[in-house]
């Protein structure tokens, strides 16, 4: 069989070298006999890996010691309910941004807990573009500002750190983290479903600073308090352990390629060739403005839609898959994360430059 490269957004590929790893240690991890599965959570063994873990990915972020670095369950729409029950006091108000579908939803879900204004920075127009950080119409004594760097449905990408004027800036990096540099010491929180550049479903990752832990509503569920996911160092009820180790897989193999400065490299070498592609051909579009195009999640659309099954079809024969676009907007959509070599993006590059050619 030819090389398999998927695109879906999410669970995405891992790295072949971090697969091929897991498989080798699978049912014998460290000559214990047993599986990281199988292991305690508690066990001497499984928390030096989990610490390493932990050391690993602050190393990476250049993540400041005043950063609690939690490992959660629940996914992105667990933390859609932690942060406001973790950091909206009663009375207070939070600004939700909202970008896509995404900020949409997570702003929904907030409601649920206190008080939230909703700004919409979406830009319709020829281009679909987003408003400045700097025209947000921001509450200035909101209890935070949540926002959602990278939308994976839309393809909307916002590249600068909005500045909040001391209002704790909170960010989905799900689908962006460890993609290229940040400033972590810009953010109150940060967090990430680990499903997409981290490691495989199950686990988030949360980055909090340590003065925003310790002010959770009263309700707060112990599951979801991070003061207790803090003191208890993530195990205050069993982690997703398998997800924990692979994710400490994958931070050593970013390590390898050079850290985030050299991953960022490739994926910005990856995300010039699709869009050149596509904005060169006269069969494929892509409706977002250049400074916003995501570079993780790349959706394009053919002209002729009536060979949208056709595309797909072909392409998962010349093992290119998962290129089907989110229901809400339709369309293909090429997930580019860090674990997709260039390799991928110039095999599906062929393949659009020839299916145009045998469709024109």
């Amino acid at each position: 069989m030819s090389e398999i490269f998927n695109f879906c957004a999410g669970p995405a590929m891992l790295p072949k070298a971090v697969m091929e790893k897991a498989q080798r240690e699978f049912i014998n991890w460290q000559s214990t006999g047993s599986s990281v599965m199988e292991l305690s959570h508690r066990s001497s063994i499984y928390m030096d890996m989990a610490k390493q873990a932990e050391l690993d990915l602050r190393e990476l972020m250049s993540i400041p010691d005043n950063y609690h670095v939690l490992f959660c369950h629940g996914g992105g729409r667990g933390q859609f309910s932690a942060v406001p029950l973790n950091l909206l006091p009663q009375g207070k108000t939070a600004d939700y941004i909202i970008s896509g579908s995404w900020s949409k939803a997570a702003a929904i879900e907030a409601q649920k807990f206190g008080n939230i204004n909703t700004v919409d920075i979406t830009l319709s127009g020829e281009q679909t573009s987003v408003l400045p950080s700097k025209d947000w119409q921001l509450t200035p004594d909101a209890a935070y500002v949540h926002y959602c760097p990278n939308e994976t449905v839309n393809g909307i990408e916002i590249f600068e750190i909005p500045e909040t004027n001391g209002v704790p800036l909170v960010a989905d990096m799900s689908s962006t983290i460890l993609s290229h540099e940040i400033d972590v010491s810009k953010f109150g929180l940060i967090y990430a479903g680990a499903q997409k550049n981290i490691g495989p479903s199950g686990l988030t990752i949360v980055i909090v600073r340590d003065d925003l832990v310790g002010h959770e509503q009263p309700a707060t569920p112990c599951i979801m308090n991070y003061k207790t996911s803090a003191d208890n160092d993530s195990m205050y009820n069993t982690p997703p352990t398998y997800a924990w180790y692979l994710a400490g897989v994958v931070f050593k193999w970013l390590k390898e390629q050079g850290g985030v400065k050299a991953i960022a490299t490739i994926n910005q070498a990856k995300a010039d060739l699709l869009y050149k592609a596509i904005d060169q051909s006269t069969f494929y579009q892509n409706n977002i403005i250049d400074q916003y195009r995501s570079k993780m999640n790349v959706p394009f659309w053919l002209k002729d839609e009536t060979l949208n099954y056709q595309f797909l079809k072909e392409a998962e024969h010349a093992g290119l898959t998962a290129l089907k676009g989110h229901r809400i907007v339709g369309g293909m959509r090429a997930s580019i994360y860090n674990a997709m070599p260039i390799e991928g993006v110039q095999a599906l590059v062929e393949f659009m430059q020839q299916f145009e050619e045998r469709n024109m």
